[in-house]
């Protein structure tokens, strides 16, 4: 892993990205064989996040990657309140249980996990590899990459247009977290929401088509008028 890390960034955040979708997609399979959401990628997604972590924190790489608190005061990032707003989206139209309580709880585990992994693979692995040679270029890429990155969805049975939605909101939430990456220095708040989201769509409701479209609007404008305030901002 290191080996392959000092020799090329790029690829390794690549080998990670692949791995990451492909061992996801099949233990989702799997799982839904056995009959049990998540009881296969609960403990795989885990498992990776401990690797994960642990690599980064044995090779000093934390402050690199954003594993550190935020270098900027609350104040300049609005004390993090649109975050808040973006995390609650999975809730706007309602909540239920609606499924069992080990199934909630092995998804929610599951989805807390990707948070940490997805932010760490795009905003940090690949980010960083390509910002070594173009800022730009890593945060088109990056946040794009990670929006596109939900296609895999529809392999695992999601609606087409849910998963178009989750696309277009996908990609503005990617710049917004690039963006409050590289000015606090931090991906915990992104690391935070992004978990929020994953986890709390557990206990949403299913959306109408309708629903889905104010949600993709509403997180898109959230998205863009917050990362107009960060980019405005000079870190402290």
């Amino acid at each position: 892993m290191t080996k392959l890390y000092l020799k090329n960034e790029l690829t390794f955040s690549l080998v990670w990205i692949a791995l990451y979708v492909v061992l996801q997609s099949v233990a989702d399979g799997i799982s839904e064989d056995l009959g049990t959401m998540k009881l296969i990628t609960a403990p795989l997604c885990m498992a990776m996040t401990a690797v994960i972590a642990g690599w980064i924190v044995k090779n000093g790489l934390t402050e690199k990657y954003g594993l550190q608190k935020p270098q900027t005061s609350g104040k300049q990032m609005l004390f993090y309140l649109p975050l808040v707003v973006i995390a609650s989206s999975s809730l706007w139209f309602g909540c239920a249980m609606s499924m069992s309580a080990t199934e909630a709880a092995l998804r929610v585990v599951s989805m807390l996990c990707v948070g940490f992994i997805e932010e760490i693979i795009f905003r940090g692995f690949l980010f960083k590899a390509i910002s070594n040679t173009n800022l730009k270029r890593a945060v088109v890429i990056s946040s794009v990459t990670f929006g596109l990155g939900h296609i895999v969805n529809l392999l695992n049975g999601a609606p087409l247009f849910e998963t178009l939605m989750q696309i277009v909101y996908a990609v503005a939430l990617g710049f917004l977290f690039t963006f409050i990456f590289l000015k606090s220095g931090s991906l915990i708040p992104c690391i935070v929401t992004h978990s929020a989201i994953n986890s709390l769509s557990t206990f949403a409701v299913i959306s109408t088509d309708a629903q889905l479209v104010v949600i993709t609007i509403a997180l898109t404008v959230i998205s863009v008028a917050y990362s107009a305030w960060i980019l405005r901002q000079k870190r402290t």
